[in-house]
């Protein structure tokens, strides 16, 4: 059994972090928005959830079956209305992605993007990333992680809700093979500097860039192509708004 801190289950909504105790859940950084499906969202996703959707369960999967192929692997946490993973997806086909998104109407959109784009490299899970992570990824079993503008929970009080957290990160790190990644980025400042101090405090990661750099952007990455920009971070980058990338690799 891998070191990394255990993300116990539990039978509410909200829990805490905890190592080796059971009867608590985690956190939860989301909260279910309210939203109606349009027709079309709803009809692809009746349509292409029964071929595409992996439904949760509380136990391992083969990604390999899942998928059909020996492929690399990435998951992509929180995939909002899907325009940027159907983005990747299909200038990346040679990569399989999975898809963890907990609102229906994203679920929705994204159905509609894979089925219009042809995508066969990309399945959709709707439920709690981090019950997806913990119970259904084996360990080292994943090539990259993708967490792209993750709620920030920026009131104080909140900020207990934010899904980068020692934990969750020390439980990604033990599902990422030796050389793969885990990309965070975030338009909050302040939040991008937490990623940063809390990826840089797991023992397993690394960060991708190396020797010293101009502040107030040390420890960050230029973002990667393979990360398309928004329309939101288009209009933010106009209005002189920051993003940060950061991005380490498995020891």
């Amino acid at each position: 059994m891998s070191g990394a801190p255990l993300i116990e289950p539990g039978t509410g909504d909200e829990g805490i972090y905890v190592e080796g105790r059971e009867g608590y859940g985690h956190i939860k950084s989301y909260v279910r928005r309210a939203g109606r499906m349009s027709a079309a969202q709803a009809n692809y996703y009746a349509e292409m959830m029964p071929k595409i959707g992996l439904v949760y369960a509380p136990q391992q999967v083969d990604l390999a079956a899942v998928y059909g192929r020996n492929a690399p692997k990435i998951l992509e946490i929180g995939t909002g209305m899907g325009e940027t993973t159907a983005k990747i997806a299909d200038a990346n086909r040679d990569n399989d992605y999975l898809g963890v998104e907990v609102h229906v109407p994203g679920v929705g959109a994204l159905c509609k993007q894979i089925a219009e784009r042809g995508l066969g490299n990309l399945r959709i899970c709707q439920h709690d990333a981090v019950e997806v992570v913990r119970d259904m990824l084996p360990e080292a079993s994943l090539d990259g992680v993708h967490v792209f503008f993750p709620d920030p929970w920026h009131k104080a009080r909140h900020n207990k809700r934010r899904l980068i957290q020692p934990p969750f990160v020390a439980l990604l790190a033990s599902r990422l093979k030796p050389g793969g990644y885990l990309h965070c980025a975030t338009d909050w400042e302040e939040y991008a500097h937490q990623m940063l101090e809390v990826l840089s405090d797991e023992p397993s990661l690394l960060n991708s860039v190396s020797g010293p750099s101009v502040e107030p952007m040390a420890g960050f990455a230029p973002r990667p192509d393979y990360r398309p920009l928004t329309k939101f971070e288009n209009r933010g980058i106009r209005l002189g708004h920051g993003v940060w990338d950061v991005i380490f690799k498995k020891r």
